[in-house]
């Protein structure tokens, strides 16, 4: 199968070191560790998203003013409609046309805007801890090692980065983000907040370590849909290297329940071109066994699989409505993040005067 063949074919000799943590629960009390988002998104790159706007696509439910409309109705931003006049309505907003009209006392009622609710879902499995680039070229305060001690930029790292730019933003809304850390099953969770210090809250629980466990992601989605009391934005940022029927499945209970989705999945340069030179060992990052493999025997083989797999899955994901994009662990964030949304929220605008 295509996601083992994937997930597992990583150079022991870029491994770095694994750790577990003991799962958390944000919110209960506990004091919040806080990271810091310059070790992940450079001064540019923030820059660059400062102008950008975060929206989902259907109508979501909300209490605060926000940017987003709700279906619930009251009196303010955009008519929606007219209802008829109860004894102890506000008079003033009786529409004296409608009146002269047809001698019937009427109301308008307008749509509220609201709040967006943003939840990230951050994917810590074993596969998450590949990475061929160094942290120094990589990172925001162009740092040689990670706080961990790594000198590679992980995927889980370049995952941290988008988790920490897609909150950036939202916070810069005024709305709400949450966050979720999983592998098999979720191992930590912040519920959806816009206080002062979460975005370095967020940065600060995605910074412990990948597990050496597997992707369960129909599990992971249970587990947050159960959580969850109204229409969110969830944005998932994983490697995906799960079996896609797997993805389907837990794709069909987001849509089912209301909620909109983006899906980044993040790779590292070497998985996708797999231009490695000689025999080598290959060490699975989920409690496989080490196999040695000549990449060049395979690498035609490996990349017709791994690009009927992102094909699969972006199919997937936009028969469902959702968004998709891959992100490599070799490029700035900046320009393709700049370039995703601009033309998300460009489709959104055509979706609502169409």
């Amino acid at each position: 199968m295509l996601a083992g063949t994937i997930e597992y074919l990583a150079p022991a000799t870029q491994q770095p070191g694994s750790g577990d943590s003991p799962k958390n629960t944000p919110g209960g009390g506990a004091r919040l560790p806080l990271g810091d988002a310059q070790l992940y998104l450079h001064p540019h790159t923030l820059s660059r998203l400062g102008t950008l706007e975060l929206r989902a696509k259907m109508i979501v439910e909300g209490v605060m003013s926000g940017a987003h409309r709700s279906p619930y109705h009251g009196y303010s931003v955009e008519f929606a409609q007219h209802r008829p006049y109860v004894a102890g309505d506000d008079i003033r907003h009786l529409d004296w046309k409608v009146y002269g009209r047809t001698d019937k006392l009427q109301l308008k009622q307008y749509q509220q805007e609201t709040n967006l609710d943003l939840v990230i879902l951050v994917d810590s499995s074993g596969s998450m801890r590949y990475g061929s680039r160094s942290f120094e070229d990589a990172s925001g305060a162009g740092r040689k090692a990670s706080p961990d001690g790594r000198s590679n930029w992980s995927k889980y790292d370049h995952a941290t980065a988008v988790a920490a730019a897609m909150s950036y933003i939202c916070l810069q809304q005024g709305d709400r983000v949450g966050l979720v850390n999983f592998a098999d099953e979720v191992r930590s969770w912040m519920k959806p907040s816009s206080a002062q210090g979460v975005w370095r809250q967020i940065v600060g629980l995605l910074s412990s370590s990948p597990v050496d466990r597997p992707t369960d992601l129909v599990r992971v989605i249970e587990q947050v849909l159960a959580k969850l009391t109204n229409r969110c934005l969830l944005v998932l940022i994983s490697d995906l290297f799960e079996d896609p029927q797997k993805i389907r499945g837990a794709l069909s209970r987001v849509k089912f329940r209301g909620h909109d989705m983006i899906m980044v999945e993040v790779l590292d340069r070497a998985e996708r071109e797999f231009d490695l030179d000689g025999e080598a060992p290959f060490q699975g990052l989920e409690g496989e066994a080490m196999v040695r493999v000549d990449p060049r025997a395979i690498r035609e083989a490996y990349l017709e699989s791994l690009n009927a797999h992102l094909a699969q899955i972006e199919k997937t994901a936009r028969g469902f409505g959702f968004d998709y994009m891959v992100v490599s662990t070799h490029d700035w964030l900046g320009p393709p993040l700049s370039a995703f949304l601009a033309a998300r929220d460009a489709k959104i605008g055509r979706m609502k005067r169409g």
